[in-house]
């Protein structure tokens, strides 16, 4: 896969792949709206890639899959759903930017699933460049294993094409830095993966051509070498020699098995094609036919059209249509996959991204949790059934995409990973659903708890003519510690002997039945419980959930004629509320953890800027390459925008990762202000 920072010429470079291999004519370009890979109108229109797209060719008599990638933060989601589909991350370097906040993270995020590694090193037709001050930067930041496995011959205007590095027998006239000098610590990257062979190295014998080829292809998959290797895919010079790189020491699905804890065991996955089936969509699409393709990578065994196969998201058998292999937006049909392949089916609703096909499950795809969160409507009525099967759409194709609806406010909420991110979908919906919609910021999910222990009893009774309606229930109320085990409390605290004990995981709310003498009647239980319910979601103090309360219910009065179910709800209902007010009453708020990266001359500004919003800076370490990661906790409500004021701070170089950590105690001056701008309705049946 070609992953990397925006703008640094992936695109250009899977383009030009096929231009150079034979399988398109003419010239392609992102700028023109001509690529073959950027397909999709929004592509088109912004300029770069929004969704991961697939191509294929040969070369050198090797057959190459390879995934374009989104370079920006904001659609990252599609590169590390890409990553579970490949067998190398080629991270792609602009010669003249260097490092940036995205290769970063798309190094790090290969390496963390085991992925082997190369860094291309583009552009080395810009004049502007610093190459010796470059590759020491990359060692510096990502480790001496990356070593140049050729050097570039001139710069700019005069960048002529690369020299081979491993087989350097003196130095070249025009190249940057000395091959030869080169040599010696790529090959020791190499052989240190063989000890007898490292042994007679350092004695003075060399190894031979066909020891190092399969010995390079181990130091890869090792991660002792990372090779870099320099182009530029505009003039296309050094792209043969970077496919050539490739087939050298890129690891085939034989070389490379990949791992996956499966039954609590780490399996290495053989790609035997006469094996059981393993495979597994990677990616979803929706086409502008609305015709959805799942993307398929074949681990082991074979997929064949019409094959009735196993998947984790159905509870039967599902039936394989047709295999199409996809070049960029365009298919050809295909009977058979065997182990490396990456094949589509369409139309197969019982696959999702994640999905394993075959008895042996596979791992999903770990995705970052998306947080910008936009509440959102259609503009014309009538369309909210509409919008809603438009945005589920949206969240199939996209794991970074979430869609839910607030039960207490009914608002629509979408989340994305940036408002640029969201803003793609809105331009989405317009093209592909004729959808308009509006957007506003969303209600922050605050909830409420208390802060000690109350008790009280509230008695239902009225007489209107005929039968009456009577209950009488009494109630204790505890608070419970933030992120206690509800299911676990239930067993294990000293409510566990009691009858009857319900919990609710989602609100953390556990209540508990102590009556004894029949004061209430058993078959009244559950509506209490429906009562306590409907106050939990509905809250008390200012309308937001209620989490980590326990009730018990401990005594109470009926009446053999008057008493109903519709009565005990309402008295407990109202006993809830009522001691509740009683038990210290507060608001808690979400509190997100941030992982900002930023130049090291904006660290000051980033702790100062934290400082004013409440947040806590937990500390910061050195990335290399003059960038820190600060590590901070924020209230959710201090961060909603935080994009803008990072951008504004480090003038674009900034980047940070948010999820959520906890909920506490909101400040009390914040509280007052939420509380009043709720109008809270009391209960009519009081």
């Amino acid at each position: 896969m070609l992953c990397g920072h925006g703008g640094v010429g992936k695109t250009t470079m899977a383009d030009s792949f096929l231009s150079l291999t034979g399988k398109t004519t003419g010239k392609h370009s992102v700028n023109d709206g001509t690529s073959v890979c950027d397909f999709d109108p929004e592509e088109k229109q912004h300029k770069y890639t929004i969704e991961a797209s697939v191509i294929h060719f040969e070369h050198g008599g090797l057959h190459f899959s390879v995934v374009d990638t989104p370079g920006y933060p904001d659609f990252i989601g599609q590169a590390i759903g890409a990553m579970r589909g490949v067998d190398l991350a080629c991270i792609v370097i602009n010669a003249h930017s260097g490092i940036q906040v995205n290769t970063r993270r798309m190094f790090q995020e290969a390496g963390l699933r085991g992925l082997p590694r190369m860094i291309v090193i583009n552009r080395m037709d810009d004049e502007q460049i610093d190459f010796e001050g470059l590759v020491a930067n990359i060692q510096e930041v990502f480790g001496p294993q990356c070593v140049l496995l050729n050097v570039p011959v001139g710069k700019g205007k005069s960048f002529e094409g690369v020299v081979d590095t491993l087989h350097a027998k003196e130095d070249v006239k025009g190249a940057l830095v000395s091959p030869k000098a080169i040599n010696e610590p790529l090959v020791e990257s190499i052989v240190e993966v063989d000890d007898a062979v490292m042994e007679r190295y350092f004695e003075g014998q060399l190894p031979t051509d066909e020891e190092l080829s399969h010995l390079v292809i181990q130091a890869v998959c090792k991660g002792s070498l990372v090779p870099i290797v320099c182009c530029s895919a505009a003039t296309g010079k050094g792209l043969v020699e970077v496919l050539d790189a490739i087939a050298f020491c890129g690891p085939s699905p034989e070389d490379f098995h990949h791992k996956f804890k499966i039954d609590d065991q780490e399996v290495a996955i053989a790609p035997d094609e006469n094996a059981p089936l393993m495979a597994q969509v990677f990616k979803t699409r929706i086409d502008p036919f609305v015709q959805k393709l799942s993307f398929i990578r074949v681990f082991c065994g074979k997929l064949k059209r019409d094959d009735s196969v196993h998947t984790s998201s159905a509870r039967k058998n599902v039936k394989i249509g047709p295999l199409l292999r996809m070049q960029a937006d365009q298919s050809s049909p295909c009977d058979v996959a065997g182990p490396g392949d990456i094949v589509a089916v369409a139309k197969m609703e019982d696959l999702h991204s994640g999905t394993s096909l075959g008895d042996r499950e596979i791992p999903k795809v770990n995705f970052p949790r998306p947080m910008v969160s936009l509440a959102v409507s259609p503009k014309t009525r009538g369309d909210e059934t509409k919008l809603s099967g438009s945005l589920h759409k949206v969240a199939e194709e996209d794991p970074t995409f979430h869609l839910d609806r607030d039960s207490q406010t009914q608002e629509l909420v979408m989340t994305g990973m940036s408002e640029l991110h969201l803003n793609v979908i809105r331009e989405r919906l317009h093209r592909r659903d004729k959808l308009e919609i509006e957007t506003r910021d969303p209600r922050i999910p605050f909830r409420e708890t208390i802060q000690v222990e109350a008790d009280g009893d509230y008695r239902h009774r009225k007489q209107s003519g005929g039968r009456g309606q009577f209950g009488e229930v009494h109630i204790r109320m505890f608070p419970l510690a933030r992120g206690t085990d509800i299911e676990e409390y239930a067993t294990k605290s000293r409510f566990h002997s009691m009858k009857e004990t319900h919990y609710d995981k989602k609100n953390n709310f556990l209540w508990v039945d102590s009556v004894v003498g029949g004061v209430i009647p058993g078959n009244f239980m559950p509506a209490i419980g429906k009562g306590f319910a409907e106050r939990v979601n509905a809250g008390v103090i200012a309308g937001y959930p209620i989490q980590d309360v326990c009730v018990e219910v401990h005594f109470g009065k009926h009446h053999p004629v008057d008493s109903s179910e519709a009565a005990f709800k309402t008295a407990a209902r109202m006993a809830f509320r009522n001691v509740f007010q009683k038990a210290k009453p507060t608001l808690l708020e979400p509190v997100v953890k941030l992982d900002i990266t930023v130049p090291e001359a904006n660290v000051g500004d980033v702790y100062s800027d934290m400082s004013g919003r409440g947040g806590r800076v937990n500390g910061s370490e050195a990335v290399g390459g003059n960038f820190n990661v600060i590590h901070c906790e924020v209230p959710l409500r201090e961060v909603s925008h935080y994009a803008r004021t990072l951008s504004s701070i480090s003038g674009g170089m900034g980047s940070y990762a948010m999820e959520f950590s906890h909920y506490e105690v909101m400040p009390s001056n914040v509280q007052q202000e939420v509380v009043a701008k709720k109008v809270h309705k009391e209960d009519d049946d009081e």
